[in-house]
């Protein structure tokens, strides 16, 4: 088995965050977005995946490269980097990962999570996760006939044909076919609204006898803004909540822990309360605060604050009486307590 994770977007709603790392590097729970969607997969499947290949932005450079291919070591699979410099669109992407397309091959667009209960059957012709939503319009949706097998694609109908929204995982039994079709939409220039659109490909792949089943998942959990992000967080420390690592190396003073919360290492935490739902990254210092329901990330110092519903990035200083932030890495915010 194969996963390929395209996750070349440059992030653009989840600013400032996004300005010095790319989205499916944030944090959930202590872990990358993308690690956990890679580990989410690997549990699914229930057999080794002997490769993951992620395709990324040239500029996202070496130390994300490095961290990527740590993710896939993680699930005990070799991980493989392929670069799509121009956003051409979703089959674009996969296509540029197109020497890993044959045999059982799994797609996760890393902008998603979803938790779900359920073994992978690898003897479909393919899958396609989806989940009902209330408003299709924003989505692409399959519709399906009586014997739950897939029918059509629409991209984002505007008018109702159903409410089974795509959430951006497949799979494929048979990678080579799909690289075919992938590579018949870029010989043709095959696009909608200006890009090389997946739901072509499994459009002709279905009507050349492929057989597409819907997968459903129990959550999907979206990380496309700040405040859906701190909710996807809120959501993992409350599956998690049984297997928190709480580190002994995090120093705690006059002080009180609220769960479920992650703490990373070296973590100093003084005359504060913590949680719940609350994730700390490694080396950061809190003192005189009162967090909830936040994403706190590494080397930051948190004083005097009053947080919720809040992400700060890595190396902040924050030193503001407040309820609501969204702060990226490297900044500083200091109030003057005195005037």
């Amino acid at each position: 088995m194969k996963i390929i994770v395209p996750m070349a977007g440059m992030g653009k709603r989840m600013r400032p965050h996004t300005l010095t790392i790319p989205k499916p590097l944030i944090p959930i729970a202590g872990k990358p977005i993308v690690h956990r969607l890679v580990e989410d997969i690997a549990k699914v499947v229930k057999e080794p995946v002997a490769e993951v290949g992620f395709v990324i932005n040239r500029s996202f450079g070496e130390q994300v490269e490095k961290s990527l291919k740590e993710v896939a070591k993680t699930i005990g699979a070799q991980g493989k980097i392929f670069y799509q410099d121009d956003p051409l669109g979703t089959a674009h992407a996969l296509y540029c990962a197109k020497e890993m397309l044959d045999g059982n091959v799994i797609v996760a667009y890393a902008d998603t999570l979803f938790k779900a209960e359920f073994t992978l059957d690898k003897e479909q012709d393919g899958i396609i996760w989806v989940h009902q939503v209330e408003d299709p319009s924003a989505f692409g949706v399959v519709k399906v006939n009586e014997q739950k097998v897939i029918t059509g694609f629409v991209e984002k109908p505007e008018t109702y044909v159903s409410d089974l929204a795509i959430i951006g995982i497949y799979y494929f039994k048979d990678g080579a076919f799909l690289q075919r079709e992938l590579q018949y939409l870029i010989d043709n220039n095959v696009k909608n609204s200006g890009e090389f659109q997946i739901t072509n490909a499994l459009d002709n792949m279905k009507n050349k006898g492929v057989r597409f089943v819907p997968g459903q998942v129990d959550e999907w959990l979206d990380c496309g803004n700040k405040d859906a992000t701190v909710y996807t967080n809120q959501r993992y420390l409350e599956y998690i909540k049984n297997d928190l690592i709480h580190p002994d190396t995090a120093g705690m003073e006059n002080s009180a822990i609220i769960p479920p919360v992650y703490i990373g290492k070296n973590v100093k935490i003084t005359n504060s309360v913590i949680g719940p739902y609350v994730s700390i990254g490694d080396d950061t210092k809190i003192k005189n605060s009162r967090i909830r329901n936040s994403i706190v990330q590494t080397n930051t110092v948190v004083d005097n604050a009053n947080l919720e519903n809040s992400m700060l990035g890595n190396y902040v200083t924050l030193k503001l009486s407040s309820s609501d932030f969204s702060i990226g890495d490297y900044n500083s915010v200091v109030e003057n307590m005195h005037e």
